[in-house]
């Protein structure tokens, strides 16, 4: 059985995933991505994942008009974890989208996702997957974060958690079996490995999940590795300029996919030119906004493909 990572390689992989997650956007920030690092990291972790100035200004923000939102509690085999929800006022009958949050946890970015898939007409829902392990935002470093927070939920209790979301739903305005995920980078990696674990959804949306990531106890499969095995198919999207995820990982990826059954192949990935890493998050320097924007696009289509009643 492969044994968790050392110290060593959780700073070695947090300072890759450190440069996939900030690449710079000269359009809106001055200097260098380094310097823009060094800013943050004297601000503290939340810089990270608050935008100020710049990306203040191009952060979007959806209203809860016609919808319910709030915080929410999710029983679960080991206790409750929170969850963030929000749906069409009153509405029940609903399909249902979990939304997978990046390594930052359930942050106002994750919620104003959930508000955009409610005024879709769906039914949105984002647990706190890092609920047990801690709050991510007291963390003051990526290497901490990995270490601390993110080393220590493994897919098991994920996939747990999400079949949890899934079956909350259906107590709470959602139809069962008319259920779908999307994730982002870390949530991302999560819609492929729930795509051959669960069978309670019917379709997925990985934006930039990586394809290959280091296996150790918490986390013993690669998606590359269970492509072919899918129960329901996945639309990836990925930037081709991802310094964290290869191209050539992409391309196997497509490969696996297309001799797998009926569901890998008829899974599709999107291979966006220039795009970098997070380029829908649209609080960060990554954001594409043409890129992004056509990827929600995509994602809203692959969802009303996949997710008929």
């Amino acid at each position: 059985m492969n044994k968790p990572m050392d110290a060593a390689a959780w700073v070695d992989q947090a300072s890759l995933e450190l440069d996939s997650l900030s690449p710079p956007n000269p359009e809106l920030l001055p200097g260098s991505r380094r310097g823009f690092l060094q800013a943050s990291a004297l601000a503290g972790f939340a810089a990270a994942v608050v935008p100020t100035g710049a990306l203040q200004a191009q952060t979007i923000t959806t209203d809860t008009q016609g919808l319910d939102a709030a915080m929410v509690q999710i029983p679960t085999a080991t206790g409750n974890i929170p969850a963030y929800m929000a749906k069409p006022s009153g509405k029940k009958s609903l399909a249902t989208v979990v939304v997978i949050h990046e390594i930052f946890g359930v942050h106002e970015h994750i919620k104003d996702v959930c508000r955009r898939f409610a005024k879709q007409g769906y039914l949105a829902v984002a647990p706190e997957f890092f609920h047990r392990q801690g709050d991510p935002s007291k963390h003051t470093d990526m290497a901490s974060l990995f270490a601390n927070i993110v080393s220590k939920a493994t897919d098991k209790q994920v996939l747990g958690d999400l079949q949890a979301a899934l079956d909350w739903s259906v107590a709470n305005g959602g139809v069962k079996g008319l259920a779908g995920a999307t994730g982002f980078c870390w949530g991302g990696r999560i819609v492929w490995l729930a795509a051959a674990e669960l069978s309670g959804l019917k379709g997925g949306v990985a934006w930039y999940g990586r394809i290959r990531t280091t296996v150790n106890e918490a986390n013993p499969s690669h998606p590359i590795d269970i492509a072919e095995k899918l129960k329901w198919p996945v639309l990836g999207l990925y930037g081709a300029a991802d310094s964290g995820i290869p191209n050539s990982d992409v391309d196997e990826m497509k490969t696996k996919l297309s001799f797998g059954g009926a569901a890998s192949q008829a899974s599709e990935i999107i291979l966006y030119p220039d795009a970098p890493h997070a380029f829908h998050a649209d609080y960060r320097p990554s954001y594409r906004k043409a890129t992004a924007e056509d990827g929600w696009k995509r994602c809203l289509a692959w969802f009303a493909k996949t997710l008929k009643a």
